[in-house]
């Protein structure tokens, strides 16, 4: 029962981070209630933002609701400030209070103080190392240093990284935006001489190898450089410049001789700097650096969680297919790279290392660019040791002591600038007279976005339960900036990829943030009036893959499912003239409402291992149903904004374009969805109709019907790509057919999830087929949306609303999940033992829920809640009754809630 325990407040965030350094847009700000009590909602808040004692903004009592999304509205944000923020909320049970900070970055361009852009002639193309020393007559009272850079920026002051991000600033299109960080320092410097020390990796910014995307021709390609700046505040509050970046700097060829994102690293001991970021270093060899000119793009604190070392793996075995060649299994699928014990070699002795998901049949693993996407070596990294190891173990820092130590005289060898997909290493080069490497002289380095994990799921069958991990595994590996495209093989922004699986990241991962910046990476790829690319970041791919709307969605779709799931208005109104303009761009290129695609149901399992459109699909059934999602998707964001005239606009057009669909593609007397030139039932194309609302409530039964009758006419398999998996099993649920959709969930045989578990996969592939091409690759396994919202049966329908539906009750015996929502965590569990099944149900504070509880039969009498008939519970309100289910929405805004009924 519930508790009388005080309400509190926890999760304070400001811009959706949690104390965020470095902002430069005005905050808002964010936290959630917890109260065990029912009923203990917010009925109003009271902010105060100070600088030190000084208030700078009080917002006085305000009667909202909300606790996310509340603009600060004081004034600007002074440059590299801490500002202290307190907010108290008011309840029917008692004031809670709560503190917090954040830390301003450069909202201003005169904010950098004449820093300059940096960095090394190309001669070379060595990877360049910077120095620079500077005197503090005292330590300060805080000290904050800003990083800009085109590609990668590794830094440390006094020997000491300056923090644990790796591959960072972030990836941009550099022609409209450059992303910056700011560190706290002040732990780092000293009274006298200190020393800055910079190396720069090649990213994105710099590619030069040619490659399908053509990122080596971007218009903004150049040699990496980087800006700087370090501003110290003394006690009495004044800030001063103690160093920026100028030619003032010295420069030098690094160990690094070539990096590359796909290629991988060459690094050379020979070229090494022992104590180049050490006041006092000898400059012998160094020049001055090299101004360089600014990247185009306007100077944007990275708000997007960085990239980290976020765990290490220890090699589970070496073997030895060949004399010399030797390949260590990791426990999984992993993205980042392999740190490496290599023995005292000789000097100019090279170990090289290569990286694959998979073994080929000769056990080595398979690191080819099959599809010819890179010119040049692919996953692999080159080390030429100097003989002896100069000073302390190198290697980047990852914040945590490695497992990979390093005794006398062995040296640990690891990339610093590139990333690889990989779950088997190769390793050629050991020394001839050294022991053969063991498990103990390896570790998988894990790294992507450090985005934690805030939702869960399990169930009663294990199978499903692995599919769930699976799938949060294979996103997190393919998080790093921005939601890419396999981290072995593209590394690319796909548009329909994060599409398809942006409702898994929002469900599983605190990815507001990292949404948000790729959204407007997306934006700009537009050009005025037209589409956005299929990439993005785009650097100037100049195949093309137009029309694509399929695709282009995500441009429409996923601002709206972020504020569904975040409660983010801002995002909306944000993009909200560039979707429309979009969406009236592929209505004047959709004749007659029926638009058209090159980007069909990718990858079904028809289509060949490379990928591909199933084989006589009609390209316009899908593209048309897109089309209509994001025109309907369009009205509800009008609506939400606040803009009649275009909410109307809008659903007029929906109207249209659903009328021509039905008109072209829909047999309303069979349910039938049917293209031109199709023959029999195409799963994927009943899916979509169903899902996106095409088909009236009287053909609704017969299209699922239609639906059911194909899968189980293949032996209960799907027949869906990328488009249709997301739909298939939640229609087939929803219509009647909850034991069909558990069938092809678990089928064992191509083509099917059950396959992949069968031939022991540690990740989601990029096919149904054994020879997909990726290990490491989401899309398809939008499976999760069914485990969250069908067998757990819970479901964001709106910032502060939730749909708690199980609907497989019948068919396993428990189920539990956990998802985010901007009021805090929601969570339900359900079990079905002794002939009773006990639904849990957890409301965050002010949040509300429509609960289905299934029931044997209309009478909600048959239930209770608390042990009490469900119309006499506290907090319940029946809604109605249905033959098998009750219904009935949770009246007070949030607590905790137990439903029993007979099983």
């Amino acid at each position: 029962m519930p508790t009388d325990d005080q309400p509190r407040l926890t999760d304070l965030r400001a811009e959706h981070r949690v104390r965020p350094v470095g902002l430069d847009v005005p905050p808002r700000f964010s936290w959630t209630l917890v109260a065990d009590r029912r009923g203990c909602a917010q009925r109003g808040h009271r902010l105060v933002v100070r600088v030190g004692d000084d208030p700078v903004w009080d917002s006085g009592e305000v009667p909202d609701h909300r606790g996310y999304e509340v603009a600060y509205g004081g004034p600007p944000l002074t440059a590299l400030t801490r500002y202290d923020w307190t907010v108290t909320v008011h309840t029917p049970h008692g004031d809670a209070e709560a503190s917090s900070w954040f830390v301003s970055g450069l909202p201003d361009p005169a904010d950098w103080a004449g820093a300059a852009w940096i960095g090394r002639p190309a001669a070379d193309g060595a990877a360049p190392l910077l120095r620079h020393e500077f005197t503090l007559d005292d330590s300060p009272a805080t000290a904050h240093l800003a990083v800009a850079a085109g590609g990668y920026a590794s830094v440390t002051l006094n020997g000491v990284p300056v923090a644990d991000e790796v591959l960072s600033p972030g990836f941009t299109d550099y022609t409209r935006r450059v992303q910056y960080v700011v560190h706290d320092v002040t732990r780092l410097l000293r009274p006298g001489r200190n020393a800055l020390g910079v190396e720069l990796g090649r990213g994105f910014f710099g590619v030069r190898r040619p490659n399908t995307w053509d990122w080596h021709t971007a218009p903004w390609h150049g040699e990496p450089r980087v800006r700087l700046l370090l501003a110290t505040r003394g006690p009495g509050g004044a800030v001063t410049p103690a160093a920026v970046s100028s030619p003032d700097w010295r420069a030098v060829a690094g160990p690094i001789r070539d990096d590359d994102v796909y290629g991988g690293e060459s690094h050379d001991d020979r070229y090494l700097r022992p104590g180049f970021d050490l006041p006092g270093h000898d400059d012998a060899g160094w020049s001055p650096a090299t101004v360089l000119p600014a990247p185009a793009g306007r100077l944007e604190h990275q708000r997007q969680q960085p990239i980290r070392v976020v765990a290490e793996l220890p090699a589970e075995e070496v073997d030895e297919p060949e004399p010399g060649v030797y390949v260590a299994r990791f426990p999984r699928v992993v993205a980042g790279w392999a740190a490496v014990r290599v023995p005292a070699t000789p000097a100019g002795a090279t170990v090289t290392v290569r990286y694959g998901e998979r073994l080929t049949e000769a056990g080595r693993p398979h690191c080819e660019d099959v599809f010819g996407h890179y010119s040049g070596r692919f996953q692999t990294d080159r080390f030429t040791l100097a003989g002896t190891v100069p000073g302390p173990e190198s290697g980047p820092e990852s914040g945590s002591e490695s497992a990979v130590g390093s005794p006398a005289g062995a040296h640990r060898c690891e990339p610093r600038f590139t990333y690889k997909g990989f779950r088997y290493v190769e390793i050629t080069g050991w020394p001839a007279d050294a022991p053969p490497p063991a498990p103990a002289d390896l570790v998988a380095r894990v790294v992507h976005s450090d985005v934690a994990v805030t939702g869960a799921f399990t169930c009663s069958d294990p199978d499903l339960t692995r599919l769930h991990e699976l799938t949060v595994a294979t996103v997190l590996n393919n998080l790093h900036g921005i939601p890419t495209d396999t981290p072995m093989y593209e590394k690319n922004g796909w548009t329909g990829d994060a599409m398809l699986g942006a409702e898994i990241f929002l469900r599983n991962l605190d990815v507001h943030e990292l949404l948000a910046k790729w959204l407007q990476d997306v934006a700009d790829t537009r050009e005025p009036g037209g589409h956005p690319q299929v990439i993005a970041p785009h650097g100037g791919w100049r195949l093309s893959w137009e029309p694509a709307p399929t695709w282009h969605s995500a441009f429409v779709l996923i601002p709206w499912w972020l504020h569904r799931h975040t409660g983010d208005a801002r995002v909306l109104a944000t993009h909200f003239d560039g979707m429309a303009e979009y969406a009236r761009f592929e209505l004047a290129r959709s004749p007659g409402g029926i638009a058209t695609t090159t980007l069909g149901d990718w990858v079904s399992p028809e289509s060949p291992p490379p990928g591909g459109n199933p084989p006589d699909e009609d390209l316009r059934v899908p593209a048309t149903a897109y089309l209509y999602a994001m025109l309907t998707t369009l009205d509800r964001a009008a609506g939400v904004l606040g803009r009649p005239a275009e909410e109307e606009f809008f659903r007029a057009r929906a109207a249209e374009v659903r009328a021509a669909f039905r008109e072209r593609f829909v047999d309303s007397a069979t349910g039938l969805v049917r293209g031109e030139g199709e023959h029999g039932t195409r799963q994927s194309h009943q899916a979509l109709a169903l899902a996106f609302g095409l088909l009236d409530a009287d053909e609704r039964a017969a299209a699922a019907a239609l639906l059911a009758a194909d899968v189980a006419g293949r032996g209960d398999r799907l027949n869906t790509g990328a488009l249709g998996t997301k739909y298939l099993l939640p229609m087939l649920t929803a219509h009647g057919h909850a034991a069909r959709a558990l069938a092809v969930a678990r089928q064992p045989e191509f083509p099917g999830w059950g396959l992949w578990l069968r031939a022991g996969a540690t990740s989601l592939w990029e096919h149904w087929g054994l020879e997909a091409r990726s290990r490491g690759h989401y899309f398809l396994g939008t499976i999760d949306d069914w485990l969250f919202a069908d067998v757990a049966g819970l479901s964001v329908t709106g910032p502060d609303d939730l749909l708690v539906r199980p609907a497989l009750t019948g068919l396993l015996d428990a189920a539990a999940a956990r998802l985010p929502t901007p009021r805090g965590p929601a969570e339900v569990a359900w079990r079905r033992a002794d002939g009773v099944l006990t639904l849990d149900v957890t409301v965050p504070a002010g949040a509300s829920a429509r609960v289905h509880l299934p029931t044997p039969n209309a009478d909600p009498t048959t239930a209770t809640e608390s042990g009490r008939p469900l119309p006499e519970a506290e907090g319940v309100r029946v809604l109605r009754g249905s033959p098998g289910t009750a219904e009935v929405v949770l009246t007070v805004p949030g607590g905790r809630y137990t439903f029993a009924a007979p099983a």
